[in-house]
């Protein structure tokens, strides 16, 4: 639990959100900036002309690149929602193990000089079978537990790098922005963004591969630990045990034949 921090997480977010409309209010700067800088009588209307061209296809590049983190925000609550699966997880894992150990052989101390009979008997050998029951509960609920935390450590770990990405194409764009103010750097200023558009989308191109990859083992580990949870020869004898006690109904304790009796 302490490799995922709900409020770092949230941070993150609230990071990659703020970047993701800084940067869209860049891109609207772009073509008026661009058309700005050649608007001059000593630039020739072929430059003139290229340099807006390249400004409006560097906003489509950037737009399509701000579309596809939209798209993938989309999914920024699933991390959180595992988080609080995963924690509900090992709450049962806490209980059903505080049940195993309870029932243990080691903890069922029972006093054969005080109780005794069919009963006693009984209790003390189905005892075990509740107990293994229970801990083959936790081991699941941790299994669980365990995975979902370890895919929204992996979601923390992916929207941290979006959070990257999008820090560099703010820095892109403000410098193209900067270089766009004059003629003679328009060039520049297109390619800048141009470029870091292409070195983003390959860098989220990756992320997202192998954020597939490691979801793709975890769907794996996910429908082996439901054929655990669902198979029954787990269980001792194949069901959870029951404590048998409805076939003991003599409750008398003196007449040296009760189920239930104290020991002489």
């Amino acid at each position: 639990m302490a490799d995922f921090s709900k409020a770092q997480y949230e941070a993150v977010i609230a990071d990659l959100t703020t970047g993701m409309t800084t940067f869209s209010t860049k891109l609207d700067l772009m073509i008026p900036t661009a058309v700005a800088a050649v608007n001059h009588w000593y630039v020739p209307a072929d430059v003139r002309q290229a340099v807006v061209w390249l400004a409006t296809k560097t906003v489509e590049i950037g737009r399509k690149l701000l579309d596809l983190l939209v798209d993938i925000i989309e999914g920024a609550h699933a991390p959180i929602v595992m988080f609080i699966d995963a924690w509900e997880w090992m709450d049962v894992r806490g209980a059903a193990t505080l049940v195993g150990s309870s029932l243990s052989a080691n903890a069922l101390v029972v006093d054969d000089t005080d109780w005794s009979g069919k009963g006693r008997d009984a209790y003390v050998a189905v005892a075990e079978a509740q107990s293994q029951a229970a801990l083959r509960v936790s081991a699941i609920a941790s299994s669980a537990g365990t995975l979902l935390i370890a895919c929204a450590v992996a979601g923390l770990m992916f929207y941290a790098l979006l959070v990257a990405v999008i820090v560099r194409l703010v820095a892109a764009a403000i410098a193209a922005l900067t270089a766009l103010g004059s003629a003679v750097f328009s060039w520049a200023g297109v390619g800048i963004v141009l470029g870091e558009a292409g070195a983003s989308t390959a860098t989220v191109g990756a992320a997202i591969m192998a954020l597939l990859t490691f979801l793709g083992a975890q769907a794996t580990a996910m429908v082996s630990l439901h054929g655990e949870a669902v198979d029954v020869n787990g269980f001792p004898k194949g069901r959870w045990p029951t404590s048998n006690a409805s076939a003991y109904n003599d409750a008398t304790v003196t007449d040296d034949d009760a189920d239930w009796s104290l020991a002489d």
